[in-house]
């Protein structure tokens, strides 16, 4: 067999195996998503979306956890964003390249993949004790800043790499400044793929359990928060807390607040795949 010929046979080989792998992920998640929505669709109406929690299953609800959610989400989203962006651009556009500045990119890389719960410490320390912010909200949405700010800034750095080098060529061809070039050609293009790549760490931001649990958020919250400096619940802690009952109607409560928390991360995905593609046929990349 020639060695071109094994090396086809490879190719094929890692194919199937990608398609193998695909269809075992599809079949586990609709699996998953079947049996949580067999146990937890009947639970879902308008009294467990605006009640309070309770010690009875059959009166409690999501109201201050889907509240606490959201307001974690867009107090995550205006610290991280301008920081996250702003840096992708500087290491990307601005800083010179040396031995420091591969430091810092490999130190970012790395980053993007230390446990939440490491984040979850240095909130305790940083932002609860140290600023006094105590377990509030602003606590909390500073603490998943620094989770998914790794993200944010590799983000933006590689749709800035994905934009063709002959559209900056042509801007400084006539005339252009680096910055002028930066917010009026180069930034417009990568803008779709930097909203991609917000939107999926914001994403996982909302799931995360570990960090808010180390930082003092808590389980049972029969308030809703009103103020950044609230304490709160976030519906993974919610969902966390309905799980270790020993009733069966609490984990079917749990199973609801599943459903709900899918759905609000579907949207968003959905959100950075319609803009993506939105993007690419825009700009014809």
């Amino acid at each position: 067999m020639s060695k071109r010929s094994l090396n086809n046979q490879k190719d094929r080989w890692f194919q199937y195996f990608g398609i193998f792998s695909t269809l075992i992920g599809l079949i586990l998640l609709a699996l998953f998503i079947f049996q949580i929505t067999r146990d937890g669709i009947g639970r879902i109406d308008w009294d467990f979306i605006v009640s309070l929690p309770s010690r009875f299953y059959a009166k409690a609800g999501i109201l201050p956890a889907w509240t606490g959610t959201l307001w974690i989400f867009a107090l995550t989203a205006i610290i991280v964003i301008p920081i996250g962006v702003g840096a992708g651009i500087y290491l990307q556009e601005y800083a010179k390249k040396g031995r420091l500045s591969n430091i810092l990119e490999i130190n970012i890389a790395n980053l993007a993949g230390v446990p939440s719960i490491i984040y979850g410490i240095i909130g305790l320390e940083i932002f609860v004790r140290v600023l006094q912010m105590g377990g509030s909200l602003l606590a909390g949405a500073f603490t998943l800043a620094l989770l998914i700010l790794p993200i944010i800034i590799v983000a933006t750095r590689e749709a800035f790499k994905a934009v063709p080098k002959s559209i900056k060529e042509a801007s400084y061809g006539l005339g252009a400044t680096k910055w002028q070039t930066i917010w009026y050609q180069i930034l417009p293009i990568a803008s779709a793929n930097i909203i991609t790549g917000v939107i999926l760490a914001l994403a996982r931001a909302i799931g995360e359990t570990a960090p808010l649990i180390v930082i003092g958020a808590l389980a049972y919250v029969p308030f809703v928060a009103k103020s950044p400096m609230d304490e709160f619940t976030v519906l993974p802690m919610q969902i966390f807390n309905w799980v270790s009952r020993p009733q069966h109607g609490f984990l079917m409560n749990a199973a609801a607040a599943i459903l709900v928390l899918l759905v609000f991360v579907f949207i968003l995905n959905g959100i950075a795949v319609y803009l993506r593609n939105r993007s690419r046929k825009k700009f014809g990349l």
